[in-house]
């Protein structure tokens, strides 16, 4: 269970409201440029992401976009399954078999399954506001390497 592309930009987008939390409403031109994110992509993104009542969009001069709840009431895991839709009742063997479950396995079964359920549960008890935190110390990490790099 891995997610898209369009999944991750989401997350992406989804951090960077989180970020703002409290602040104006994001444009999401901001968004985009922020995350080398296609704007029109981004954009319909977001529609995807206010039809699923995680983020609130409003229209106009003033318009713009924010989360719809506190990011620490948002899981990772929804916004993946708003953008990929919930995993498939029957899921796809790794190794392409028509048929592969527990009791007809493929050579891979039993170590993918436990990767699916490591990513599975982490998407599911990791909140944006634990990413949006994660960022901030990334950020600042970054700058002090690179505040020491110029001084020496």
């Amino acid at each position: 269970m891995l997610y898209s592309k369009s999944a991750e930009y989401a997350i992406q987008a989804m951090i960077y409201l989180a970020e703002h939390e409290g602040e104006e409403l994001s444009m999401v031109s901001a968004v985009a440029e922020q995350y080398n994110i296609p704007r029109q992509f981004l954009a319909k993104l977001v529609q995807t992401l206010s039809r699923n009542h995680l983020i609130k969009s409003y229209r106009g001069r003033k318009g713009g976009i924010e989360l719809a709840r506190p990011a620490d009431q948002i899981r990772l895991l929804e916004i993946v399954h708003a953008i990929d839709g919930p995993p498939p009742v029957h899921e796809m063997c790794i190794i392409g078999l028509d048929v592969c479950d527990d009791n007809a396995t493929c050579p891979l079964h039993f170590e993918w399954t436990h990767i699916k359920n490591l990513i599975r549960d982490t998407l599911e008890h990791q909140t944006l506001a634990d990413l949006a935190e994660g960022m901030r110390t990334k950020r600042r990490e970054l700058a002090e390497s690179l505040k020491e790099e110029d001084e020496t």
